[in-house]
């Protein structure tokens, strides 16, 4: 039997995919995060704002409906 000339790939596989996954969980968590603070939650609060001053006029008159 001969030798081979390529070494064995020990442990290449296990640190790829630890690297991987924690890139992946990271990157995911703070994209997440800035959608929701930064686009989320601002709309979701301008909605709110225009309801409740639509609720407001229409509680003083000022709307026909």
């Amino acid at each position: 039997m001969a030798a081979t000339a390529i070494k064995p790939i020990t442990g290449m596989l296990r640190k790829g995919l630890v690297l991987d996954l924690s890139t992946a969980f990271g990157l995911g968590t703070t994209f997440g995060y800035l959608w929701w603070y930064g686009y989320h939650l601002p709309r979701v609060r301008a909605r709110d704002r225009f309801y409740s001053k639509l609720e407001e006029d229409r509680a003083k008159g000022l709307l026909n409906n």
